[in-house]
This record gives C-alpha cells, structure tokens and sequence, in this order.
C-alpha cells in the first residue's frame, strides 16, 4: 500500500508540478519571462471586460436592458 502512495507522490512531484518547476528556476533569470503567463491572462481579462462594458453600452442605448428593481415575483 505504501508504494501506491509514493507513487501518487511520484506522479505529482516529477509530472504535474513540472511547468510550475519550470517557472520557479525561470524566475532566477529573467523575471519578465517567468510572468509572462499572468501579463496574457491579464490582457485577456482586459479585453473582455472592455467589450462587456461596451455591449452593456449598446443594450442601454437600445433599451433593451431590464431595469426592473424586483428580482422574483413572489416579493411583490
């Protein structure tokens, strides 16, 4: 039963934390490429906030957008 455990610990250890090694001795040499991961994570999340916030634009100068304050009918 042991060798099943270090085994599972095996596993984690050498191949699912093997990117994150990876980028832990990147971070030594150059800072700007172990994150650049997070800058492309970040300019995603940028650009679909902006576009949310402009299709939130759109529908508001349409009105199509529901402004009723009441969330369920049962409060009324």
């Amino acid at each position: 039963m042991r060798s099943f455990f270090e085994g599972i610990q095996w596993f984690f250890e050498t191949i699912m934390f093997a990117p994150h090694n990876f980028f832990r001795q990147l971070e030594l040499t150059s800072w700007t490429f172990a994150n650049i991961i997070n800058w492309v994570f970040m300019a995603i999340c940028a650009y679909y906030t902006w576009y949310w916030c402009k299709q939130l634009t759109i529908h508001q100068q349409n009105n199509e957008e529901n402004q009723d304050t009441t969330a369920h009918s049962f409060l009324k």
